[in-house]
């Protein structure tokens, strides 16, 4: 059976796809400037991807360094709603609000991988995720967060106050038919108006 939805107003405010590989040791960070020429069209803001990293040394004097370097290059779209990061180490496509459908996105990722895989031929991949954040809006007075989501952290009956002015919750569930692992996080955060509680919900 199958139980998708498409919702009008959906609360996805990101669906990201990352990829993690290991690259052949002639490939280049210039090598990689040849997927934006394939991709410009669809992707016409181009940005450099620098590292920053600072070191401070201590004992009779105290010194300190800092140096950055390029790592990549970050793509997105003219409604930069779309943005595409490409690393030595991987790729990266998030799409952002408003989220269309699993299949749209699915069928994006599925060719600037393509292009990935053809310019950089990575020997190997690493690590590979789906992550989907969700934010929900609820007006309140609410009941029991439990009449919105079905996992939830739950409040000791003993104790005297049962309401939740914030919390964080993660959890590690095994998906073992897939040989995967769900990282579920989801926290209270603040509202974009006073008669709201917001709740993010990740799903990696």
């Amino acid at each position: 059976m199958d139980r998708r939805i498409h919702y009008f107003k959906s609360p996805i405010v990101e669906a990201l796809l990352d990829i993690r590989v290991e690259l052949p040791p002639d490939v280049k960070l210039d090598d990689l400037q040849r997927i934006h020429d394939r991709i410009s069209d669809l992707y016409p803001n181009r940005e450099e991807q620098l590292l920053f990293k600072a070191e401070i040394t201590g004992g009779a004097s105290v010194s300190a360094t800092a140096n950055q370097s390029q790592v990549g290059y970050l793509y997105s779209s003219e409604s930069r709603t779309k943005v595409l990061q490409i690393k030595m180490d991987g790729l990266t496509y998030s799409h952002l609000a408003p989220y269309d459908s699993w299949e749209n996105f699915r069928d994006e990722a599925r060719s600037l991988w393509g292009i990935y895989q053809e310019i950089a031929n990575p020997k190997a991949i690493i690590t590979q995720s789906i992550r989907y954040v969700n934010r929900f809006d609820i007006p309140l007075p609410i009941r029991d967060f439990k009449d919105y989501f079905l996992t939830f952290p739950e409040v000791s009956p003993n104790l005297p106050f049962q309401g939740l002015s914030g919390c964080f919750m993660q959890l590690q569930i095994p998906q073992e038919d897939i040989s995967a692992m769900l990282l579920l996080s989801q926290a209270i955060i603040p509202p974009h108006s006073e008669n709201v509680v917001s709740v993010l919900l990740d799903i990696n």
